[in-house]
């Protein structure tokens, strides 16, 4: 994983925005949103209004998973 993309950058719990997210998983917003759309990532919830975000604690069980799926 290259230093841009760092899961420490991602706490273990609490929300994160979609700026956070993409520091971790490298993919563009595009790719992030549908993938969520069609559950290859955790879907994110709304917040307020205007605010969405992804559990983290979702976020890092994706992350998680994945690693085991590759070994």
């Amino acid at each position: 994983m290259d230093k841009q993309h760092q899961p420490a950058d991602l706490p273990r719990i609490g929300y994160a925005r979609e700026p956070q997210i993409l520091r971790v998983i490298p993919w563009g917003r595009s790719t992030l949103w549908s993938k969520a759309k069609n559950g290859e990532f955790p879907k994110p919830v709304k917040l307020s209004g205007r605010i969405t975000a992804w559990r983290c604690e979702d976020v890092w069980a994706w992350m998680e998973a994945q690693g085991k799926a590759v070994t």
